[in-house]
C-alpha cells in the first residue's frame, strides 16, 4: 500500500495565518530553511488510483488536487473513495463541508464522534442538505474492509482533552488506525493525536512497517513559553516530542522501519531544517513529514 502525507502540521498550518512566532515568520521571509506546510490530513491506496482519506482538513481541496487522477468513469470522478476520522476536531472535519458537491460522502468514524458530528458541531446535519452521508461505525478493536484489500482496525487514544462539544470523556473520542494491506500482510499505523503512550496504544505498534505519529509540540509549555497561550501540549491532548517520558524517548527504540512525526503545530522548532531540535529527532532515527511525502509500506 501507499501512503501519502497531504499536510503534515497541526491546525492552523504552517505558517499559520495570524502567527509570527519565529517558525512563523522564517517561512515567510525565507530566513531559515523551512517549507510552508497545510493542515494535517493522510490518504492511502493499494493501487495508487482509489485513495482513502484520513481526515478531513480545511485545505481538503488542495489535497484532493495533490493525488494522481485515477482512469476517468465519468466526468464527476476523484481519487477520494471514503474518510476515516479519527475525532471530531474542526481542524480534521471541516474538509467534510467541502466535499458537499459529491453524489455521497462516506465516512468512517466512531459512534463518539458520529454523534459529536451530529448533534454537537452539526457538521454532518448541514452536509446531510447538499448530500446523502454514509456513516460506516468504526468500532475500535473491530476488523473492517474498506475493499481494494485493504482494511483497517480503530484503536482508543484516551485523552483528557476538554470536550467542546458533543459527549464526554468516553471510548472513541479519539482513535487511532491500524491500517493493513491484505496481499502483503504489511501494516501502518496512523496515530495523529497521542496524549500518552498507554500499554494498550503501544501494543498497537506492534509489527507496523510505518508509524505515522503525533509531532504536535516540542515541549509541554512551548505554547506558554512563545506567549502565544496558557494551555500545555498535554492540555491540548498531545504528547511533547521532548522530556524523558516524550514521544521522542518512548518510540525511538521501537524496532519500526520507518517512524514519522505529523501533525506539527507552527510553534514546533523541528519545522526548522537547521534547529537542534530537528537533528535530535534525525538522530534518534525519526523522521519529520512534509506535504507530498509518499511511502510505499
Amino acid at each position: 500500500m501507499w501512503l501519502r502525507v497531504l499536510g503534515s502540521a497541526a491546525g492552523g498550518g504552517f505558517p499559520q495565518w495570524n502567527c509570527r512566532c519565529p517558525g512563523c515568520r522564517a517561512v515567510r521571509d525565507g530566513s531559515r530553511p523551512c517549507q510552508a506546510r497545510t493542515q494535517s490530513s493522510v490518504a492511502v491506496s493499494t493501487d495508487h488510483q482509489r485513495w482513502f482519506l484520513l481526515n478531513a482538513s480545511p485545505d481538503i481541496h488542495a489535497h484532493i488536487e495533490s493525488l494522481p487522477t485515477p482512469p476517468s468513469t465519468g466526468i464527476r470522478a476523484t481519487p477520494p473513495a471514503a474518510v476515516l476520522l479519527t475525532d471530531a476536531e474542526l481542524d480534521h472535519t471541516l474538509g467534510l463541508l467541502l466535499l458537499r458537491e459529491g453524489p455521497a460522502v462516506e465516512v468512517h468514524a466512531t459512534p463518539a464522534v458520529h454523534e459529536t458530528l451530529c448533534d454537537g458541531t452539526s457538521l454532518l446535519r448541514t452536509l446531510e442538505h447538499y448530500c446523502p452521508v454514509e456513516w460506516r461505525p468504526a468500532v475500535p478493536g473491530t476488523e473492517a474492509s474498506l475493499g481494494d484489500g485493504l482494511h483497517y482496525r480503530a484503536f482508543d487514544v484516551p485523552t483528557t482533552k476538554r470536550v467542546r462539544f458533543g459527549p464526554g470523556n468516553r471510548q472513541g473520542r479519539v482513535v487511532g488506525y491500524r491500517l493493513t494491506d491484505e496481499r502483503s500482510g504489511r501494516t501502518a499505523v496512523y496515530l495523529a493525536g497521542m496524549q500518552q503512550l498507554t500499554a494498550a496504544v503501544r501494543a498497537q505498534l506492534d509489527d507496523c512497517a510505518c508509524l505515522l505519529v503525533d509531532g504536535t509540540c516540542w515541549r509541554d509549555d512551548e505554547l506558554i513559553r512563545l506567549g502565544l497561550g496558557d494551555r500545555t501540549a498535554r492540555g491540548m491532548g498531545h504528547l511533547p516530542i521532548d522530556g524523558p517520558d516524550g514521544s521522542l524517548e518512548l518510540l525511538s527504540p521501537l524496532p519500526i522501519e520507518r517512524k514519522i512525526y505529523l501533525h506539527i503545530n507552527h510553534t514546533n522548532p523541528i519545522l526548522l531544517e537547521d534547529a537542534p531540535e530537528r537533528r535530535r529527532v534525525e538522530e534518534r532515527g525519526m523522521e519529520v513529514a512534509t506535504d507530498g511525502l509518499e511511502i510505499q509500506v
